[in-house]
């Protein structure tokens, strides 16, 4: 998958095979949402997890998709994507991990 921008696609296969996850949620500020089919179809491929994108709202890292606004889907990890590296890792709730460089 070619990209103007560096995905870290294999973190984030990395992440879903260690999390054993099997349904995943998909997050991307909408200057990258252009690019969620085809990031969630290589992870699909990659790892046999079912992908969901979230279309919703993405202002920043502080705007991760509560459980409430996800309704009745029961995704065992939130993978969330930007413009800008962290300075620092956080293990969040189960099933929620930010990634860093």
């Amino acid at each position: 998958m070619e990209s103007e921008y560096d995905l870290e696609m294999e973190k984030a296969v990395k992440t879903i095979r260690s999390q054993k996850a099997k349904i995943v949620a998909l997050q991307f500020p909408d200057g990258l949402k252009n690019k969620a089919i085809e990031v969630s179809e290589a992870l699909e491929k990659a790892t046999g997890a079912k992908c969901l994108i979230w279309m919703g709202s993405c202002f920043g890292a502080c705007d991760v998709p509560q459980p409430s606004a996800m309704g009745n889907m029961k995704v065992d990890l939130v993978i969330q994507w930007g413009h800008s590296d962290w300075p620092f890792k956080k293990e969040g709730k189960k099933g929620v991990e930010i990634i860093k460089k």
